[in-house]
Parts: structure tokens; C-alpha cells; sequence
């Protein structure tokens, strides 16, 4: 099983240079369901995972000038101060057993694996519905009130179950900031990369847990790899349609971890 998931870990990369999100979608399950890591915790390495490989992809584009940093700012300021304080103050508020009667129980893990699915649910839609981004420029004024609390919308999402969030980003670049797919992606990946390593710093600070650190330094190799892996492919196939069918993979992802947490 570790051979897989190490292999698949270059995928997690793939999709961040393809179409600038998906990583944090396929890097928890396969820390949980492959390498047995439990949730609370997957979603800490998430965090680093997606985090570095997210900051090579941003650099990356950085080079080629399709960053902008003022939307990075702008975005990034609100979606990293709710990352800490989700961390460092909800989470941990949060109670193991969340409900429990003589049928059932709601264990946290188990809440944060479905909270996790929903998140999963929703990024499918986003790539799935892949609206013509002409649509957008044309009837769309750019909005800094939008991007704002979105960006807090973000940090909270990112900080409860460890999704870097660029389903979500993209599309609030695209829409409300008015930019164009491609330099939305790479804002995007250095603003999932931030978000990410802040988020995953706030779990070093609080949690006594000790961390794996040949494993996540191998999974981050890989994914790095991946990124550039996915960067090579996107010169020679159309992104958007590939982001549909990943669309459609992570729906299947996000109806099984739902049944499998809650009925299974």
C-alpha cells in the first residue's frame, strides 16, 4: 500500500500543475485510507504537503509573470489569519466525541472526514460546472469586497480540514477579481501555498503529536515532482477539460469517503 500511495503522491502534483488545485483532495485520502494516518492529523501534512509543492508551482509561475501579488495580499491577509485562529482556537475547542448515544457516535476523526467529503462534494461541482471564463470577465465588475471574505471563507476551510483550496480561489479570481485562467492559477497556488505552511505551523505550535518527517519530506519530493510533471502536460492538452473529468473523479472521491465515514 505505501508503494501506491508514494506513487500517487506524484499525482498530487499533477493536479496542482494542471489546473492549480486538487491536492489536498487527493493527499488526505491517501495518508488515511492508504498509509493509516488518522485524520486530525492527515490534514496536518496536508497542510505541508500541498503547502510546498504549492509554493515551487507558484514560483514557478512567478518566473513567467503570472502572479499577481496584490490579489495575493489581498486575499491572502484574511484566508491566513482565520487558518491560525481555525488551529489554534476551533479546532482544538472542538470535543473527541462530538455526539454518542447508545446506537451511534460522532467521533471527531470521523466528523472531520465528512466535513472533509462536503468540501469535496463542492470543489466537483466548481470544476464540473467549468463556466467560459469569457462569461465572467465580461459581466463581472472586480470586487475587493468579495475577494476578502472569501479569503476568510477560505482560511476557515483550510484550517478545519487541511484543503489548500484552490477550487475555491480560482474561481473568486476569475469572477471577482477579473483575471485571466491562467495567472488566477499561479495566484492561486502561491496563495494555497501560504495558507497551507502557516496552517501546518499552527498544528507544529499546539499538537504534542510528533511528526513524520522522512515521510512528509518524501511525499512533498513527489508531489514536487508531479508539479512539474503537470506543468509539461498543460502545454500539450486543454486544462479545462481535463479539469471536468477530475471534476467528475473527485464527485466519486466525495460520495465514497461520505458513505464510507457514515455508513460503512
Amino acid at each position: 500500500m505505501e508503494f501506491f500511495a508514494y506513487a500517487l503522491a506524484i499525482l498530487i502534483g499533477v493536479s496542482l500543475g494542471l489546473i492549480g488545485s486538487g491536492g489536498s483532495i487527493l493527499t488526505i485520502p491517501i495518508l488515511v485510507y492508504f498509509l493509516g494516518i488518522d485524520p486530525l492529523t492527515a490534514t496536518a501534512y496536508s497542510l505541508f504537503i500541498v503547502g510546498a509543492s504549492a509554493l515551487v508551482g507558484g514560483l514557478r509561475k512567478a518566473f513567467e509573470g503570472m502572479v499577481d501579488y496584490k490579489t495575493v495580499v489581498y486575499f491572502g491577509i484574511p484566508s491566513i489569519f482565520m487558518v491560525l485562529a481555525t488551529r489554534t482556537f476551533i479546532m482544538p475547542s472542538i470535543p473527541d466525541v462530538l455526539f454518542a448515544n447508545t446506537l451511534c457516535a460522532l467521533p471527531k476523526e470521523t466528523f472531520v472526514m465528512v466535513l472533509f467529503s462536503l468540501v469535496m462534494l463542492l470543489a466537483s461541482f466548481s470544476m464540473i460546472r467549468n463556466r467560459p471564463q469569457e462569461d465572467f470577465v465580461q459581466h463581472q465588475q472586480f470586487n475587493y469586497v468579495t475577494v476578502f471574505f472569501k479569503g476568510i471563507v477560505l482560511g476557515l476551510v483550510t484550517g478545519m480540514v487541511g484543503a489548500g483550496g484552490g477550487f475555491l480561489i480560482i474561481p473568486t479570481l476569475v469572477v471577482s477579481a477579473r483575471m485571466e485562467m491562467k495567472r488566477a492559477i499561479g495566484t492561486s497556488l502561491f496563495i494555497v501555498a501560504f495558507n497551507s505552511l502557516i496552517g501546518f505551523l499552527g498544528y507544529w505550535e499546539i499538537d504534542d503529536h510528533p511528526i513524520n518527517w522522512p515521510l512528509l519530506l518524501l511525499f512533498s519530493f513527489l508531489s514536487i515532482l508531479g508539479i512539474f510533471i503537470g506543468a509539461r502536460i498543460a502545454k500539450e492538452i486543454d486544462g479545462q477539460k481535463l479539469k471536468v473529468g477530475f471534476g467528475w473523479f473527485v464527485l466519486c472521491m466525495g460520495i465514497y469517503i461520505f458513505v464510507r465515514e457514515m455508513v460503512l
